[in-house]
């Protein structure tokens, strides 16, 4: 085990760029708790992390794109989903820092200029929708594209796995060392931390806790189908532990991730995951998004009602952001309505 101090003089010292608002907050939703009769609620609040309505990718960001400025990059290649956060994130920081960004998006069912998709052009990316599937054929794109954009005299950075998934286990160890220090100050010791992840985030987070030796076990719901998906957030922490100089090595058995919240498919919206989306905005005040964080709260309540977690436990909920993205759902949740 390390200290908290220790740990964060490791992550110090890893290439990183100032774009987010952190610490992010953590806070107690009592409402929420009352609402399920179940256990003690708070939200580590990554959705208020700055840059475009922020979100979890910021912390991710400050080491992808700071790997690339320290390298020397000017330009900033990214790609993922039409709706994705993550590229309106990146959008937001290559405008903060001066750089160029070239987003190349796989068209879909939300490939509308509404929600992330509006703000990828608000923030002035070069964005194309590209006719290849959303997975490795894109990342080969992204990747072929970045040597076109060399040959025109730019130094480009690409954001993609498997280093970029490893720079997110750094940033999300980062947040556990920060909720470390805020369960210290609000006298708690939680016993669980939900999400939504199937990569960086959920390999953070395990690793962070067990490199702390923390009772908070990390449990995730998938939001997508992701063939190896544990072979993924495990490599991904054990490389954030060498980056990090860290003794803690993550085993399959420390990742625990359900796919059984996913519904249709990514990006399609669950009864459940609206109602989740409407419970915690009616008794909080809090948005969650549709993709990512409504289904893994559904998962949570799921489990309170279940009988898994009790009025006895404390559960943190990390918020990943993505709350651009209701606005391209609002047929969806305006039919819901039923107004």
């Amino acid at each position: 085990m390390v200290t908290p101090q220790n740990l964060l003089h490791n992550i110090s010292k890893v290439p990183q760029v100032n774009i987010g608002h952190f610490p992010t907050p953590l806070e107690e939703c009592p409402r929420l708790s009352e609402a399920l009769g179940g256990p003690r609620i708070y939200i580590k609040r990554e959705d208020c992390s700055g840059l475009a309505i922020g979100g979890n990718k910021v912390r991710q960001l400050t080491f992808t794109i700071g790997e690339g400025v320290h390298q020397g990059a000017d330009t900033i290649v990214h790609g993922a989903a039409s709706q994705s956060n993550h590229c309106r994130q990146t959008a937001a920081a290559c405008g903060k820092l001066g750089l160029n960004c070239y987003l190349r998006l796989a068209r879909d069912h939300k490939s509308i200029v509404q929600g992330n998709l509006l703000l990828d052009h608000i923030a002035g990316a070069d964005v194309e929708i590209v006719d290849i599937p959303f997975g490795p054929e894109l990342e080969e794109h992204k990747l072929n594209f970045a040597e076109k954009l060399k040959s025109d005299g730019l130094k480009p950075y690409v954001v993609t796995s498997p280093r970029s998934t490893a720079l997110a286990a750094v940033a999300f160890t980062w947040c556990v060392a920060e909720i470390h220090e805020q369960q210290k100050t609000l006298g708690i010791d939680a016993d669980w931390i939900y999400t939504s992840s199937v990569g960086g985030t959920q390999a953070g987070l395990v690793l962070g806790t067990k490199a702390l030796g923390m009772k908070i076990k990390p449990y995730a719901s998938a939001p997508i189908i992701w063939e190896g998906k544990i072979d993924r957030i495990r490599n991904a922490a054990n490389s954030a532990a060498d980056m990090l100089n860290l003794d803690t090595h993550v085993i399959d058995s420390d990742i625990q991730n359900t796919d059984d919240y996913i519904g249709e498919g990514y990006g399609y919206l669950t009864p459940e995951c609206i109602s989740a989306l409407k419970l915690v905005a009616s008794t909080e005040g809090i948005l969650l998004d549709p993709v990512y964080t409504s289904k893994a709260m559904a998962c949570l309540i799921d489990h309170i009602r279940e009988g898994r977690l009790d009025s006895n436990d404390t559960v943190i909920f990390l918020h990943t952001g993505g709350t651009p993205a209701l606005f391209a759902y609002n047929e969806e949740l305006f039919a819901e309505q039923n107004i």
